[in-house]
């Protein structure tokens, strides 16, 4: 196993690190990569998508995107996408493991795939996807005072949403349900999700 900090170590040990390949379902599924830094206090990469895009335009969302046919699984999907969207060579990434898909307001199944990454990281843009990316130290989201639960409509359906408000960042939704759940795993902030996010929007 290689040497990492007690953090990322953490998340190693507890995350489940399976590399399953893709099994259809009845959604369209994607993958994301939630790169964390190899630090004592590791940031987590996230970008703000370009605002021409169809889902989710503006929000702030990890380096990922839709399964190709070239993608035998949910890594190479993760992978691939942020080699293309943040320039992450394949070679800079370390898994530490999966979290169980999330569902999307818009019904895609995402697949969230958690790597360490090197704390120096040349990243480049791809404007057509994101307009900037940002690093935020993964110890914020364990702050119960940027956290909150937000009931939406979505499909006639309310939901308690989870909400962060970082700085003039309202990062919701499923990129803010992964960041609370590895708050819980790597700080054992205890933030209440209260939603199976695996189910259907």
């Amino acid at each position: 196993m290689r040497s990492m900090p007690g953090v990322l170590q953490k998340l190693d040990t507890t995350l489940a690190l399976n590399r399953l390949a893709w099994v259809s379902g009845e959604l369209p599924q994607a993958a994301v990569l939630v790169a964390l830094s190899a630090e004592a206090q590791p940031t987590v990469l996230l970008g703000r998508r370009a605002a021409h895009l169809t889902h989710h335009p503006r929000e702030i969302a990890f380096p990922g995107g839709k399964r190709e046919l070239v993608d035998s699984t949910p890594w190479c999907t993760a992978r691939r996408e942020a080699n293309e969207e943040a320039g992450i060579e394949d070679s800079l990434v370390y898994p530490l493991g999966e979290l169980s898909p999330l569902v999307t307001r818009t019904g895609f199944e995402v697949h969230p795939c958690v790597a360490m990454v090197p704390a120096e990281l040349a990243l480049t843009v791809d404007e057509q996807e994101f307009d900037t990316l940002f690093r935020q130290p993964l110890l914020r989201f364990a702050d119960p005072a940027v956290f909150r639960l937000e009931t939406m409509t979505v499909n006639g359906t309310a939901r308690k949403v989870p909400h962060y408000q970082i700085e003039n960042d309202n990062i919701w939704g499923v990129t803010a349900a992964v960041l609370a759940m590895l708050a819980n795993i790597a700080y054992d902030a205890g933030l209440d999700l209260q939603r199976n996010w695996n189910t259907k929007p």
